[in-house]
């Protein structure tokens, strides 16, 4: 059975990747996870300067999931190049860093920063919810999307895979921009904003009032997203939102999706990836599939 998946150019050896601010850059992961075994490792959110995040509380359960408004704390660049990637470095994985910022000379900053270092492609995270400034208004408007993808495609060594807001009306419409702009690659969706309530009190639960949503509520929103922009570009598409079993990272398969990346699960379960890629296989020898591929937009009526 072969388990290998083409992205930008690049073998991964499985279609299972971590999502960005779920897995850190796989230190505090790695005495249940054999980094080895996984398709790619997505660092949490890189900045050009370091970011302190926003207040607390914020973070906090809810049905079917859990809302956060960390706000992208990062140690910014410059630790990331001196402590990170050379961690990463020791294990035979992919490295897709995910890059954030308020302004587009900040994304391109990080990403000039990386043309050099011995790391794969670049995930741009114009889609976080929680940060006040900048990166919101770019996911959420398709002329932004493309003009973004745009100027950090004319400075990236790497290929580059823009991260999608779900908080739009027609996502179909954001992925046509994002490929129009010379994206490399698609990743979707990232948290859905929420909020919650502490009645006892009458007070907002997180400090920043709104966070991201994510974890398995997420998932039937996140699989027909990648449904729709699978029918509406060329690019491949990562599907993540909600995957917390290998059935759920199958549905994402035959949605279309060319890979997934596991998130709030690795908070419940730290072997969640590991379970994840053994259950493909276990379905691939059921299902008599020889080829992981097979499955990509395999959806019919």
């Amino acid at each position: 059975m072969k388990m290998e998946v083409e992205l930008c150019g690049m073998t991964l050896k499985n279609p299972v990747m971590t999502a960005s601010g779920t897995f850190g850059s796989g230190e505090e992961y790695a005495e249940f996870v054999d980094l080895n075994r996984l398709g790619a490792v997505v660092t949490k959110g890189v900045a050009a300067v370091p970011w302190e995040g926003n207040q607390t509380p914020r973070v906090t359960e809810v049905y079917g999931g859990m809302l956060n408004a960390i706000g992208l704390q990062n140690p910014g660049i410059d630790l990331f190049i001196e402590r990170d990637i050379p961690f990463l470095k020791q294990f035979d994985t992919k490295i897709i860093v995910n890059v954030c910022g308020h302004t587009t000379e900040e994304y391109v900053e990080v990403v000039k920063r990386l043309a050099k270092e011995p790391v794969d492609m670049l995930e741009i995270n114009i889609s976080c919810p929680n940060v006040r400034e900048g990166g919101i208004a770019f996911g959420q408007d398709p002329r932004m999307v493309e003009a973004i993808t745009r100027e950090v495609k004319r400075h990236a060594a790497q290929p580059v895979i823009m991260k999608l807001s779900p908080n739009v009306t027609n996502i179909a419409d954001m992925a046509k921009a994002a490929e129009a702009g010379g994206a490399d690659a698609l990743s979707m969706i990232n948290t859905l904003t929420g909020m919650k309530i502490d009645i006892g009190r009458r007070k907002f639960v997180l400090a920043n009032r709104t966070g991201g949503l994510s974890g398995p509520a997420v998932h039937p929103i996140a699989v027909r997203m990648v449904y729709e922009s699978a029918q509406a570009v060329k690019i491949p598409i990562i599907g993540m939102g909600g995957i917390l079993t290998a059935e759920d990272a199958i549905e994402m398969l035959l949605a279309g999706a060319a890979a997934v990346a596991v998130g709030t699960a690795n908070f419940t379960n730290p072997r969640a990836t590991m379970d994840i890629i053994d259950g493909i296989r276990s379905y691939m020898e059921e299902y008599q599939v020889a080829d992981v591929r097979e499955l990509i937009g395999a959806v019919h009526n």
